[in-house]
């Protein structure tokens, strides 16, 4: 498999000017590219190490890419598992089970399926605040490592979500909604955040949105 551009940007790697000028070879049961390298002025061994190096953060990217979010939060509770990783490991458990709680429901009301995407995100981005709230109260509190532990659970949250949109963008979205919704009053401040919800769940902090709306549209 020839990575795509998204994924050969993604790794950091000059994948044209190295390896695309080296013939097919085995590497680990896959077909890579390794042999004389003409004109690199690498030694075979080290350009085959290089190139089967690339091929597995390659393919690494595009399963990470591709997974759903569940499948990556299950992976990364196992990998956090094997790696003894005390704090990613308790914050990956207070996901899931926040996540199974809200399955629970969903499937008491007949879908079977569980809560979408959508509902995981607005599961992440709720502990994110959460524990930004927690950090603000420690910090003025002098309580400087129990302000840490939170933000450290925050940085791991993070990582299962979108990212989050800049105060430029934010602005531009919001105008954006407004614009679509028609909106004109405080009265139609539901139909922007309706749109914003749909399009950007785990991209924007809606309680600052909210706040912004009322002075927009008031």
């Amino acid at each position: 498999m020839v990575p795509s551009a998204s994924t050969r940007q993604a790794v950091g790697f000059w994948f044209d000017d190295i390896v695309m000028k080296i013939p097919l070879t085995d590497c680990g049961g896959g077909k890579v590219r390794s042999g004389g390298g003409q004109g690199l002025g690498l030694p075979v061994n080290v350009v085959n190490r290089l190139f089967c190096q690339y091929r597995v953060r390659s393919e690494q990217f595009e399963d990470e890419h591709n997974m759903n979010l569940r499948d990556r939060l299950s992976t990364s509770l196992k990998d956090a598992m094997r790696a003894k990783d005390a704090t990613r490991l308790m914050t990956l458990r207070l996901i899931n089970a926040a996540i199974k709680d809200r399955d629970i429901d969903a499937r008491a009301e007949g879908n079977e399926t569980g809560v979408s995407d959508d509902v995981l995100l607005a599961i992440l981005s709720k502990m994110v605040k959460q524990r930004q709230e927690s950090a603000r109260a420690y910090e003025e509190g002098g309580r400087l490592e129990l302000a840490e532990k939170e933000l450290s659970e925050i940085t791991i949250v993070e990582e299962f979500l979108p990212r989050q949109l800049s105060a430029t963008e934010t602005e531009q979205v919001i105008a954006d909604a407004i614009a679509e919704s028609g909106a004109n009053s405080i009265r139609d401040m539901g139909k922007v955040m309706g749109i914003l919800k749909a399009k950007y769940t785990g991209q924007l902090d809606f309680g600052k949105v909210g706040g912004f709306l009322k002075v927009q549209l008031s």
